[in-house]
């Protein structure tokens, strides 16, 4: 799948231009919605509000890596140092991550995807699975399992939670400690101290649950997983509004046309596909409906 084979000059000028004004409006609409999300605990706080929050702000964590991702692309901002200090300590930092070793470790997924030697494959490679095999899975997330796994490889030297990158000194870890503690600081300002554990509840139980499922969406039981071409390797998810809240903010379900030109800034990426669309560029690839239809695909009695 070439690029110019679907795009002119001035389409990749169209579709790859960078803008602050979008990139803040998701940035800070983003913080925005945490806010609120916080003053509804705040103001009603039982448990099921709690809940619910937890799952709301597991979207929202979601929404803030997705910028992070935004920003390793260097494609979130049009203003470059933009993208290296608001991704790092707006978006990356408050999700236990750092921006540069998660860019190096994603960088070299988007050089080697298609291949055995990408290094995302144990994330997605053993799909389709069983039921059990992925209720077990749900369970480990959801039980805090797999968060508190993933939060003393931090400690023990990883650069954060969704990179495989070893850390180069302390500084990234008191980056992170930093940031949770002066969102600490803010809510007891607010006379709401106690909500940061359902901050770092969310992050524990259901954004790991949330990030895994995400990546099965975008690599797991595609057509084939070894061919370099992204509509075999990579797959969108067409999804409901209200499943993109949670599971696909920011426009992060449209991994196919990112992996066809990463250089395309995450709110330009919807404009992307209906053009290849019109292109017939997507002709024969397989339609996805909602993150429900995915997983009976990729999930189910006859997998082992």
């Amino acid at each position: 799948m070439k690029i110019n084979e679907y795009l002119t000059r001035d389409d990749i000028v169209r579709f790859t231009a960078k803008s602050d004004l979008q990139a803040w409006r998701l940035v800070l609409g983003n913080w925005l919605a945490i806010a609120a999300i916080f003053g509804v605990v705040g103001a009603y706080p039982n448990p099921f509000v709690i809940l619910f929050a937890m799952i709301l702000l597991a979207g929202r964590q979601l929404g803030l890596s997705v910028l992070m991702h935004e920003a390793g692309h260097r494609t979130l901002f049009a203003t470059p140092w933009l993208n290296d200090v608001v991704g790092q300590w707006l978006c990356a930092a408050p999700v236990f991550n750092d921006l540069p070793a998660y860019a190096r470790g994603h960088l070299d997924h988007h050089r080697k995807a298609g291949t055995r030697e990408d290094p995302d494959l144990p994330n997605y490679a053993a799909y389709p699975i069983s039921r059990e095999s992925f209720r077990r899975k749900v369970i480990r997330d959801l039980s805090g399992q797999t968060g508190i796994k993933f939060l003393g490889f931090i400690f023990r030297g990883a650069s954060g939670v969704i990179s495989r990158e070893k850390r180069e000194g302390s500084l990234p870890l008191l980056r992170q400690l930093l940031v949770q503690f002066l969102l600490f600081l803010v809510l007891f300002a607010a006379g709401t101290g106690w909500a940061y554990l359902v901050w770092l509840g969310a992050f524990l139980t259901f954004f790991m649950l949330i990030i895994r499922i995400r990546q099965v969406a975008e690599h797991a039981a595609v057509p084939d997983l070894y061919d370099p071409d992204p509509r075999m390797n990579t797959r969108t998810v067409d999804a409901p509004w209200w499943q993109r809240m949670v599971f696909a903010p920011n426009g992060v379900n449209f991994h196919l046309e990112h992996h066809f030109m990463a250089s395309v800034p995450c709110y330009r990426l919807a404009a992307l596909r209906s053009h290849l669309k019109r292109c017939r560029a997507l002709d024969g690839v397989p339609v996805f409906l909602g993150y429900g239809q995915l997983l009976r695909h990729a999930v189910g009695p006859a997998h082992g």
